[in-house]
């Protein structure tokens, strides 16, 4: 079984770095395939103050000492986008465009992208004052002013936990009516408007600023009137999307897309284990990201000691 390998590991964000350290301390004969940049949606965020022990510090910067740490080990990290996966065998199939590769376990880790609005500015501030994880960020706006865009129960839960912490938050929303469960609702209107204060039948159609988010620009779509608001940050919170793309025809996943699995983070798939944003779970964080790769490998490991 030499050119077989013990486990591919599919993505590089901080589940599949993770997943590599574990692998390579395990001293499992391990891959990592990327398609993109290396690193995941955590290269994209401008600073990160949440993960323990290393504050003030990029995405980037973190992303690359993950990255780093994982060569220092020995992992090979290959640039190659994964086109197919044949599971239904004992030893599985991972086909790249240029390459096929034969492995007794698989973990994906290839995450979520964050539900984009694309309006103006958006890309351009994402970073810098544009969000889309108050959990992640929310603590930078300490007692200033922000918006947070949809109706749902992200939206809802974002402003919430936006109210603790800033000093004023606009909720907008498109229709007349929260799409959030009551209870998410009721707690948000428990605050009065001179901390929450919901913009009804409103749409964000532009985000305004030059290095830094400074104002919005906002419809009301019942008058079409457009209004200007003086905000630090906004926030968007219309969800994410998985990229399940390559897997959610062949495991368990839930309605939006995310993979199911167990404790261990083994899908539905025996050898087959799901990791970081990509799974169905109730937080999506750096940290719990990396925890899951952690997971993933240990289960991994006792599959394969059990199965070969």
């Amino acid at each position: 079984m030499a050119d077989i390998y013990d486990l591919v590991i599919i993505g590089s964000g901080p589940a599949g770095m993770a997943a590599a350290i574990y692998a390579q301390r395990a001293m499992l004969k391990a891959v990592v395939l990327e398609k993109d940049v290396p690193g995941g949606q955590v290269i994209n965020t401008y600073e990160v103050d949440n993960y323990p022990g290393i504050p003030d510090i990029t995405g980037f910067e973190l992303s690359t000492k993950m990255r780093e740490h994982a060569e220092k080990l020995g992992i090979e990290i290959k640039s190659e986008e994964v086109t197919d996966l044949l599971l239904d065998t004992t030893i599985k199939k991972v086909k790249t465009i240029s390459s096929e590769y034969s492995t007794k376990a698989i973990i994906m880790a290839t995450g979520a992208r964050w539900r984009k609005l694309g309006v103006k500015g958006e890309k351009e501030l994402t970073g810098r004052g544009v969000s889309y994880c108050a959990t992640c960020d929310g603590a930078f706006f300490r007692n200033r002013n922000v918006a947070v865009v949809g109706g749902g129960d992200v939206a809802v839960e974002d402003a919430i936990f936006l109210a603790r912490m800033c000093k004023k938050v606009y909720l907008i929303h498109r229709r007349d009516e929260l799409r959030a469960v009551k209870i998410l609702q009721d707690s948000l209107l428990k605050h009065d408007e001179e901390k929450v204060e919901i913009l009804w039948n409103s749409e964000l159609k532009e985000v305004i600023g030059n290095d830094q988010v400074e104002k919005i620009s906002i419809l009301n779509n019942k008058t079409d009137k457009l209004v200007e608001l003086d905000v630090d940050g906004v926030f968007i919170g219309i969800g994410t999307e998985p990229n399940s793309q390559l897997i959610k025809q062949k495991v368990d996943c839930d309605e939006k897309g995310y993979v199911i699995t167990d404790e261990s983070c083994e899908t539905s798939v025996k050898g087959v284990f799901a990791a970081g944003d990509i799974r169905q779970k109730t937080l999506r964080q750096i940290v719990t990201a990396a925890a899951d790769g952690a997971t993933s490998v240990y289960s991994a490991e006792r599959y394969i000691l059990e199965n070969f």
